[in-house]
């Protein structure tokens, strides 16, 4: 089985999509390589293509604020993204960009083998479920893993009022044992 540090070197040198011609950093993702608890994004924004992290720039900090309401901190966690380089002008990846980069995602997950993902809006829930999906839908599994999607810090960001709210009380689950399946 891959470690987590494994993967980070093959996502930086990767050119499996055109997003790799405007990228200033790929954004592997960073946390505990034995976290109970993934959140997976959507794409990195500007200022993880700038830093190299995500969740840094303004959605971060509301993720960050999400978070410590649920009582959870970034070092109990891992956080990527579906697509690890930033499409040109923050406009949503595309279905082949998320493609090409579901490798690297698969080997994160398989390597972490977390108990829960929280699947950060629509683009995150969909890779995972396969299909297209929104973001109140109902758990599923991903590999026997139990995805829990809530909404992106971003909807928070575009006005929607209740996307924070939403984010911490799936956080909060996301902490619990699971009870059954999903």
């Amino acid at each position: 089985m891959k470690k987590i540090d494994e993967v980070a070197p093959r996502v930086l040198a990767c050119t499996r999509c055109g997003l790799h011609l405007s990228r200033r950093n790929a954004v592997p993702g960073e946390g505990r390589g034995d976290a109970e608890i993934v959140l997976v994004g959507e794409a990195p924004g500007r200022t993880e293509d700038e830093t190299g992290r995500p969740f840094v720039g303004r959605a971060g900090g509301l993720l960050d604020r999400a978070l410590a309401e649920a009582g959870l901190d970034r070092s109990q966690v891992f956080i990527t993204n579906a697509v690890k380089c930033r499409p040109p002008g923050n406009r949503r990846p595309t279905g082949e960009e998320v493609e090409a980069c579901s490798v690297h995602l698969a080997e994160q997950l398989d390597a972490i083998r977390p108990r829960v993902i929280v699947a950060l809006g629509a683009v995150a829930s969909s890779l995972l479920k396969g299909c297209p999906t929104r973001v109140d839908s109902e758990p599923f599994a991903f590999r026997g893993i139990r995805v829990v999607p809530t909404y992106h810090p971003a909807a928070a960001l575009h006005g929607n009022r209740m996307a924070v709210g939403r984010m911490v009380s799936t956080l909060r689950a996301a902490k619990e044992p699971t009870r059954g399946s999903c």
